[in-house]
Formats: structure tokens, C-alpha cells, sequence
């Protein structure tokens, strides 16, 4: 993998036996996905890591030039509190969506989006998650200070 990102772990699981997680910039905002370290292709998931490795994680971003400026400071800011679950909504089309961050068993969190289709109700996208870098901001606030996201309009 080439061009900018920040890493954390190595993490195990039982359907790899080693991966990292990757902030990495891409065009529109900043992708974040798990990265197997036995072979170099992303994987098609939501990306778990340990819920304390989040601020470093954005630290390295920052002195990697991953983020800079405005972004930088929003996302430092973000993860100044614990970790727990947070929301950023938002509408794309016809559908509502959310980046959440949720928590999951033995410390660690899931940073996945989710969308609502009409008629449907919510529904994990199981892909790397690539937004804007305040939608990944706005998320990690709300995580760290614990507050719910406010109600949809």
C-alpha cells in the first residue's frame, strides 16, 4: 500500500490471524479499514480495533500528515475523552445514514456505517468506512464525551 496512512495494532481474530487498522487519506475525506498483515489487500468489513488505541491512532495521523489544519484539530480533539459509542448522521439520496461507533466486547470498537433503505430499517455496511474527515470527527466526539447524537429531522 502506498501514499499517506496512520496504523494501529497488530489485532488477532479468528477470520485472520493478524491485521492493523489504517487511517489512510483518500480522495473526498479519509478511509479507515483493516489491513491483513500476511497479504496487502484491504478487508471487506467494518473495521474492530482496541478502544483505547483510537487517540494514538489520530496522533499518528497528525504527524504523518494524514490530517492536517482544521481537520487535525477536530479529530484531536474528538478522541480526548474514552472511547464508548458514538454517531455522526447524515443523508445520502433517498437514505439516511450514520457512521457509528460502537462498542463492542473486551474493549474494542466498531467503526462502521449504517443505512437506513425505506421500508427496510438499519442495516452494518460490512466495507472499510470512507467519509469526510469531520463525519469521522463528529463520531468520535461523541464517543469520547459519551452524548447521543441528536435526533434526525
Amino acid at each position: 500500500m502506498s501514499g499517506l496512512y496512520a496504523a494501529a495494532g497488530p489485532y488477532e481474530d479468528l477470520d485472520v490471524s493478524r491485521y492493523e487498522v489504517r487511517l489512510e487519506r483518500v480522495p473526498g475525506g479519509l478511509r479507515l479499514a483493516e489491513w491483513p498483515l500476511a497479504r496487502g489487500e484491504l478487508r471487506r468489513r467494518a473495521p474492530v480495533l482496541e478502544a483505547g488505541d483510537l487517540p494514538g491512532l489520530v496522533v499518528r495521523a497528525v504527524e504523518r500528515g494524514v490530517v492536517d489544519g482544521a481537520e487535525a484539530e477536530k479529530l484531536t480533539e474528538a478522541v480526548a475523552g474514552e472511547a464508548r459509542s458514538g454517531v455522526s448522521r447524515g443523508r445520502s439520496g433517498d437514505f439516511w445514514e450514520e457512521l457509528r461507533v460502537e462498542q463492542l466486547e473486551a474493549g474494542r470498537v466498531r467503526i462502521a456505517r449504517w443505512i437506513e433503505r425505506p421500508g427496510s430499517g438499519w442495516e452494518r455496511q460490512e466495507t472499510p468506512v470512507m467519509l469526510p474527515a469531520t463525519r469521522f470527527a463528529e463520531a468520535l466526539r461523541g464517543a469520547a464525551s459519551g452524548a447521543s447524537a441528536p435526533a434526525r429531522p
